[in-house]
């Protein structure tokens, strides 16, 4: 009898220990399950869209335009835009158009350009009342020989990444553009789009299938006399032909990269010996532009895992390409808003396509730089509020349909270097 009664008292606390033992192992899960969701959704997940002010285009097709980030930090860009001989205006409407506070700029005019355009930037550049004030915009005043297709194209874009370093490291993506490339959406809208992105991503179109390219490109010997001589001349081909490298793997592609500063400080730094390797051997490669940065990115594994196949551009190729692609019309605006790319490029100087991307895409109508939340002053931009605002509009939603795609992909380890 005594036994039974003690048994009694005992099985009631284990049963009351066993029940809250129970409620805190599933409520330990379950908070772990919402922190991987949560964490899974902050990076890829499409915000909600609040009212955006008509007068852009896309808003008689979207609702309203994405809230600004509450979590992740804002990014910085690092852009270099070259230009050549009779580019002096388009470079100067392609720096405001995507002038921001928060950013850095090189700017370079070729050695084919006539001293008297490159004499003007550098004194557009140093009197520009907000250029100076912020300090952010630079010009390589000791210019540079530029051939595309050769390696001089190569050589340039790695000085400027060096310029960069040497001046100012807070920054966390590299975009080169010509003064032919002109934005689809403002750097507010740039800015935050990238802001919940893994700031070691590098956007690179690229491809092991180099198809005729190999007969044509890789195989060929030239040089670049952009190498040695102060003016612009034809590359010089050999007669004879190369193997194909067996110490690497080739890759080609786009031009036109954002990258990560990690893999830029991997390049220019040169710890590992492959960059200056890879540097020599592309000299002698046509259109080495094409090549340089994919063939580096991907016989890395550190950063092969951090690519993402895309150049963020919208451009119009024949099939198969050419050397250039189309030049860009009002015909194909349509086409650019639905890439959700964040630039187009070829453009000609002044062409009405650009009034058009300033005023439905940029809004940028009547004002010197494209406006966005850092804007102050009497006059609209002519003073610096706060930099570390930002007011995404209709394109932050396009842009970031586009990289939630990508980032995706490249989170699967989907599309890289193959």
């Amino acid at each position: 009898m005594m036994l039974m009664i003690m048994e009694k008292k005992w099985i009631f606390p284990f049963v009351i220990t066993s029940i809250v033992c129970i409620f805190f192992l599933v409520s330990s899960f379950n908070m772990g399950l919402v922190s991987s969701v949560h964490n899974i959704n902050s990076i890829f997940s499409i915000f909600p869209m609040g009212q955006r002010k008509p007068g852009y285009v896309e808003s008689k097709i979207e609702s309203g335009s994405p809230l600004p980030p509450s979590g992740p930090p804002i990014p910085r860009f690092a852009y270099l835009i070259s230009g050549s001989k009779g580019d002096l205006e388009k470079l100067w409407r392609v720096l405001h158009a995507l002038y921001h506070p928060r950013n850095q700029y090189v700017v370079h005019l070729d050695l084919e350009s006539p001293a008297e355009e490159r004499l003007t930037l550098a004194s557009r550049t140093k009197n520009n009342t907000m250029f100076s004030k912020m300090g952010n915009v630079y010009m390589i005043t000791k210019a540079n020989m530029v051939t595309y297709r050769g390696p001089t194209m190569v050589a340039n874009t790695l000085h400027a990444c060096a310029i960069l370093l040497k001046r100012n490291k807070d920054w966390d993506w590299f975009i080169n553009l010509s003064a032919s490339d002109y934005p689809l959406v403002t750097q507010d809208d740039l800015l935050y789009a990238f802001s919940a992105l893994n700031r070691d991503l590098n956007f690179i179109e690229h491809t092991s299938e180099l198809g005729w390219k190999l007969d044509k490109r890789a195989m060929p010997l030239i040089i670049d006399p952009g190498l040695y001589l102060s003016t612009k001349t034809e590359v010089v081909w050999a007669s004879q032909k190369r193997k194909l490298p067996t110490a690497f793997k080739l890759f080609t592609g786009s031009a036109w990269t954002v990258l990560s500063r990690p893999f830029i400080e991997f390049i220019i730094m040169g710890w590992d010996n492959l960059p200056r390797t890879l540097l020599m051997y592309y000299t002698n490669f046509i259109s080495s532009p094409e090549g340089y940065f994919q063939t580096v990115v991907c016989n890395v594994p550190e950063f092969a895992k951090t690519v993402v196949n895309h150049d963020m551009h919208f451009i119009k190729w024949d099939n198969p390409p050419k050397q250039h692609p189309h030049i860009l019309s009002l015909n194909e605006l349509g086409k650019m808003i639905m890439s959700n790319a964040a630039f187009a490029r070829k453009f000609n100087q002044d062409d009405p396509v650009l009034d058009k991307i300033d005023a439905d895409l940029l809004g940028r109508v009547n004002v010197s730089f494209t406006p966005g939340a850092w804007c102050s002053g009497k006059q609209k931009c002519s003073e610096v509020g706060d930099i570390n605002k930002i007011k995404p509009g209709p394109g932050a939603r396009r842009l970031r349909h586009l990289l939630d795609r990508l980032a995706m992909k490249a989170y699967l380890g989907q599309d890289q270097c193959r």
